[in-house]
C-alpha cells in the first residue's frame, strides 16, 4: 500500500465509521482493491476517486443517506475507486468477515446481532496503548480487554507485543487485539501507526500514552544525551501521539458531534512532585501535565477529552524490579535512600510513604481510565492514583 493510498483512506474511514454507525458500536475496516462506479451489489456502495478529500466527505453524506432511504438499511461496504474498500461490521470479527465475503464474491454476512460485550464499560471501543508490549501497558491493555474493548499493542519491542498479543486472543478472542510497532519519539513512525490502526478498525476511541523511560541519577552523573533521551520519550513522544491521534478524532466529531474520544497520558507522581535525583524523568511529567492542560483546552470543542492518570510506584512491575536495570537497584546504587543496604530495604523505605502502605497496582491505574472514559464531565486533569500519597490541592 502506497503512503498516499494508506493517508487518504485513513482519512475517510472515521468518516464512514461516524456515519454508519449504529448504537454505540461500529468498527469499519480497509482492503486495497479494485472497486468501479459501474459495481452494483447488494451493500456497497461506491464513490469516484477524483475527489478531494472535502468533496469525498460531502458525496459520502449524500450517497449514504439516499442509500439508507432507499434500501432500509446501512450498506455493508463503501467502495472508492483506485482506492479500496471499507467494510462495516458491529464488531472487528463482523467487519473482517463481510471484506473477506465481498472480495471473494461471496454473498455479505447478516449483520446487526447484538454485540457480545454489549453493557460491558468499554464495549467494542478501539483503544491504542503505547508502550504495551509488557508492564504497566500491557496490564492496562488486559483490564481493557476484560470491559469489552479492541485494543491496539503499540510499542518499539514489537515480537515482544506479537508473543502478547497470542496469549491475550487465546483469552480474549481472535480479532479484539492487535499489535502495531511504534517508536514513539520518531513523527513518522506515530503518523504510521495511526494510519495504521484506523485502517484496520476505522477510528480511535481512547489513545493511551503510556510509553516511558526512566534514568536516574543526581546532577553530577547526568549526561546531556541521557537528559535528552529521557524527555524525547516522556515528553516529547506524547505531543506526537496526541498531535496524530486528534486528527482522526476531529474526523470522527465531524460526523457525529455527540460522540467523545479520550486522549490519557499515564504520567506519574513524579508529575505531581519533584523527585530526588530523578529530575530528568520528573521535569518530563511536569511537562506533560502542562500539554495535557494545553491540549483539553485546544480539543474541548471536538469532544476530545485530554487527562492525565498519575499512578504511585508500581513496586511489583519491571520498571522496579528487573534485577539489573529495575529501579530498586538504580536507587540502591545511586545512593537515593540513605542507609539502604540491600533492594529490600529500598522497597520498605517506598512501602513507607504511603498512607495504604503498598505499592500502586495495574488495576487501580485501569479503574482510573474507567473512570476519565466515562466521565464526559471531566477533561485537563491529573488524577493522582497514589493510596493518598499525593492529594489534590
Amino acid at each position: 500500500m502506497t503512503p498516499e493510498i494508506r493517508e487518504k483512506a485513513a482519512r475517510i474511514a472515521p468518516a464512514v465509521r461516524m456515519l454508519l454507525k449504529t448504537g454505540e458500536t461500529a468498527i469499519v475496516t480497509f482492503r486495497e482493491a479494485e472497486v468501479s462506479l459501474g459495481a452494483a451489489s447488494d451493500g456497497l456502495c461506491v464513490l469516484p476517486s477524483s475527489l478531494t478529500l472535502e468533496s469525498a466527505y460531502k458525496l459520502l453524506e449524500e450517497r449514504l443517506a439516499k442509500w439508507k432511504i432507499e434500501n432500509g438499511k446501512n450498506p455493508g461496504i463503501v467502495g472508492v475507486e483506485g482506492l479500496g474498500i471499507f467494510a462495516f461490521g458491529i464488531n472487528t470479527q463482523e467487519a473482517s468477515e463481510t471484506a473477506g465475503a465481498f472480495l471473494s464474491g461471496s454473498p455479505l454476512p447478516r449483520r446487526g446481532n447484538a454485540p457480545e460485550n454489549a453493557g460491558k464499560r468499554l464495549a467494542e471501543k478501539i483503544v491504542v496503548i503505547t508502550g504495551s508490549a509488557q508492564g504497566f501497558g500491557l496490564g492496562i491493555a488486559e483490564e481493557m480487554l476484560k470491559q469489552g474493548a479492541n485494543v491496539v499493542l503499540a510499542d518499539l519491542n514489537y515480537d515482544l507485543a506479537c508473543r502478547n498479543q497470542e496469549i491475550l486472543e487465546n483469552q480474549y478472542g481472535k480479532y479484539r487485539v492487535t499489535s502495531v510497532k511504534v517508536d514513539v519519539s520518531d513523527e513518522e513512525s506515530v503518523r504510521t501507526m495511526v494510519e495504521y490502526v484506523v485502517l484496520m478498525y476505522g477510528g480511535i476511541d481512547v489513545f493511551v500514552s503510556n510509553a516511558g523511560v526512566l534514568k536516574a541519577g543526581s546532577l553530577e552523573e547526568m549526561t546531556l544525551s541521557a537528559f535528552e533521551f529521557v524527555t524525547k520519550i516522556n515528553y516529547t513522544a506524547f505531543f506526537l501521539c496526541a498531535k496524530y491521534a486528534s486528527e482522526i478524532m476531529k474526523i470522527q466529531h465531524r460526523f457525529a458531534p455527540g460522540y467523545y474520544s479520550d486522549i490519557i497520558q499515564i504520567n506519574s507522581k513524579s508529575g505531581l512532585s519533584g523527585s530526588n535525583k530523578n529530575f530528568a524523568y520528573a521535569g518530563g511529567k511536569f511537562g506533560g501535565i502542562g500539554l495535557v492542560q494545553s491540549f483539553a483546552l485546544e480539543l474541548v470543542p471536538y469532544h476530545i477529552k485530554v487527562n492525565a492518570v498519575c499512578p504511585g510506584n508500581l513496586l511489583s512491575g519491571p520498571l522496579w524490579t528487573d534485577p539489573e536495570k529495575g529501579l530498586f537497584v538504580q536507587y540502591l546504587n545511586t545512593g537515593k535512600v540513605p542507609g539502604a543496604k540491600t533492594v529490600e530495604d529500598v522497597r520498605r523505605f517506598y512501602e513507607s510513604k504511603v498512607p495504604m502502605n503498598r505499592g500502586c497496582e495495574i488495576i487501580d491505574v485501569a479503574r482510573a481510565c474507567f473512570y476519565i472514559i466515562e466521565q464526559e464531565y471531566e477533561t485537563g486533569q491529573a488524577l493522582p492514583v497514589t493510596g493518598g500519597q499525593n492529594m489534590l490541592k
